[in-house]
């Protein structure tokens, strides 16, 4: 039983179901932590509209910004996020290997070390962030600019965000969405 209940698609104002529409033509669902926090519509809104900027603006390929949001999830133990970010991660070309190596990122040849310190900062950020070096920086701007420093840590820090809240109300991982939703929204489902 939700902590918080999450609103359906007929129980919001236009402008959250285009929101809502958005996402069940993207991914077949509308996400339980978008349903939660539609009970705020300016919230809802703005949050939506930040972490499409973070994901999916700037000079960063999206696919680094979801391993480290994967990265963020894991150290937060929060199975909400990475359900829905470990399915995005293999979309955009990670492997269940690079995924499960995350937990030992250091040693492992399968990230580069723009990667590993792409993936150091979300450790750092999520566990530790007042004790990260200058040495530590200067080896992060070695990989990347300025900008794309500020975009790994919108990244890390807006998921740190979205974890604690998830975590908080025992968010379980959201569920493809029925037929009469999609249809209400002109999704046609797949038939597998």
């Amino acid at each position: 039983m939700p902590r918080i209940s999450r609103l359906n698609r007929s129980e919001v104002s236009p402008e959250l179901r285009s929101i809502y529409d958005r996402y069940l033509h993207q991914r077949g669902n509308v996400p339980y932590f978008f349903r939660t926090m539609a009970h705020r519509s300016q919230i809802f809104q703005t949050m939506i509209a930040h972490m499409e900027a973070v994901l999916s603006t700037g000079s960063l390929p999206t696919r680094l910004k979801e391993l480290v949001v994967v990265r963020t999830s894991q150290l937060n133990c929060t199975g909400y996020c990475l359900a829905s970010h470990t399915a995005i991660c293999l979309r955009l070309g990670w492997t269940p290997e690079h995924l499960t190596a995350l937990n030992s990122w250091k040693d492992s040849p399968l990230f580069s070390d723009a990667e590993k310190a792409a993936i150091h900062l979300a450790e750092a950020m999520t566990l530790h962030s007042h004790q990260y070096s200058d040495e530590e920086m200067a080896r992060l701007r070695s990989f990347y600019s300025e900008g794309e420093v500020v975009e790994l840590m919108a990244a890390i820090g807006l998921f740190n965000y979205f974890n604690r809240f998830n975590n908080l109300l025992r968010m379980e991982p959201t569920q493809p969405a029925g037929s009469e939703e999609l249809a209400e929204a002109g999704v046609q489902p797949l038939i597998v």
